[in-house]
């Protein structure tokens, strides 16, 4: 486990990087956005996954200097793309101890991307839900106009889907270990169906992750899903990249914008 103090000269050396997950529409495939992730890439040469430092990071004054510099970083290399497309959408994993304390909208106005905040979609776990203060930040991000995804949801328990009676949520993110069960001998797992019931019955925008197989990807749009990420569509790629392959694959421009259920 990496501590605190070795990411802080991580990030002095300039060892961090990000990469960019395409977010595709269903049923069109179009580029709506993409998820920033973050990478770093030690001065042996070894890349260090989030998983592997992430975790250490949790409520230490390194989790917001980390999230203010993805923030920095990802206005600098897509603030014009984001412009030029008001329909496309960056999501940003945030810790509970950033959400409620006005630190996103203060280093996204920093970055420049105050005209952009509606462009802004900030992701959470159930492990990392926020506090009285922080919940209300949630409410205040909303009527800024910033979405707030639940991420890595799991539907085979009702913990996570009932935070959703008491958080802010605009998107939930359907855990890939979800999306892994839909395989050629169970191409319809028990959770799809209360899936499908969900999006009939609320506004929620539902976003698969870890599609893998075209198999995963018809299901998951005959279910209603509206948006999906994964290696079956692209891995993660650079900024310069994401930009090409949302030129690939966008249609008409649509102002108002494709994360609406």
């Amino acid at each position: 486990m990496n501590r605190p103090e070795e990411i802080a000269e991580g990030l002095a050396k300039g060892e961090f990087f990000l990469e960019y997950l395409p977010i595709l529409s269903l049923p069109d495939l179009r580029c709506i956005g993409a998820e920033a992730l973050i990478r770093w890439r030690r001065a042996d040469g070894s890349l260090v996954m989030p998983g592997e430092f992430i975790p250490s990071l949790e409520s230490t004054p390194a989790s917001g200097v980390l999230t203010y510099w993805v923030i920095e970083t990802a206005a600098a290399e897509l603030k014009d793309w984001l412009r030029r497309h008001p329909d496309v959408h960056l999501s940003l994993n945030v810790p509970p101890e950033i959400t409620g304390r006005g630190g996103v909208y203060y280093a996204a106005m920093k970055a420049g991307l105050v005209d952009m905040i509606p462009q802004l979609i900030l992701e959470v776990t159930e492990r990392g839900l926020p506090d009285a203060l922080g919940l209300a930040g949630m409410f205040q991000a909303q009527q800024l106009g910033i979405k707030m995804a639940l991420d890595d949801v799991s539907l085979l328990r009702g913990a996570n889907l009932a935070i959703l009676s008491r958080c802010p949520f605009d998107i939930i993110k359907v855990d890939r270990t979800m999306v892994a069960m839909i395989t050629p001998e169970t191409p319809n797992p028990e959770w799809l169906e209360g899936l499908t019931a969900l999006i009939r019955s609320s506004r929620l925008m539902v976003i698969a992750e870890g599609v893998e197989t075209d198999q995963q990807l018809q299901v998951l749009r005959q279910a209603g899903v509206q948006a999906v990420q994964g290696f079956h569509l692209s891995p993660p790629i650079s900024a310069e990249a994401l930009i090409a392959f949302h030129q690939r694959t966008d249609g008409p421009e649509d102002a108002n914008g494709d994360l609406q259920p």
